[in-house]
C-alpha cells in the first residue's frame, strides 16, 4: 500500500489534512502524484500555495491526471502557478510508482 513518507507530527492542523487528503485520493496514480508532492513540498508551501493546493484536490481525480499528464487541457481556473510546480516537480523521469 502506498502511505506518505513523512510523519504529520510536526505539521500544523491545516498541513496535516493536506497531506492526508493528498495520499487518500481514490485513484491511486493520484495517491502518488500529489502524495509525493505533499511529501516532499508541503512544510515549504506558503497558504496562498495551500490554497491552491486545497482547490486542485476539490477537482475530480480523472481530470487532474489527464491535466498532469497533458492529455486535456487545464481549465482557466486550475491554470496556476501551484499547478505548474506540482507537474515540474513530476518529472516522470522515472516510473511514477517506483
Amino acid at each position: 500500500m502506498t502511505e506518505s513518507a513523512i510523519s504529520s507530527a510536526n505539521l500544523d492542523p491545516r498541513r496535516r489534512r493536506v497531506l492526508f487528503r493528498a495520499w487518500h485520493r481514490g485513484m491511486r496514480e493520484m495517491d502518488i502524484l500529489m502524495g509525493k508532492f505533499a511529501d516532499s513540498e508541503l512544510a515549504k508551501l506558503s497558504e496562498s500555495e495551500l490554497d491552491q493546493f486545497e482547490a486542485l484536490m476539490d477537482a475530480p481525480d480523472p481530470d487532474i491526471f489527464k491535466w498532469m499528464t497533458d492529455a486535456a487541457d487545464v481549465p482557466a481556473e486550475y491554470q496556476t502557478p501551484f499547478l505548474a510546480r506540482l507537474k515540474a516537480f513530476h518529472t516522470h523521469d522515472e516510473p511514477i510508482y517506483g
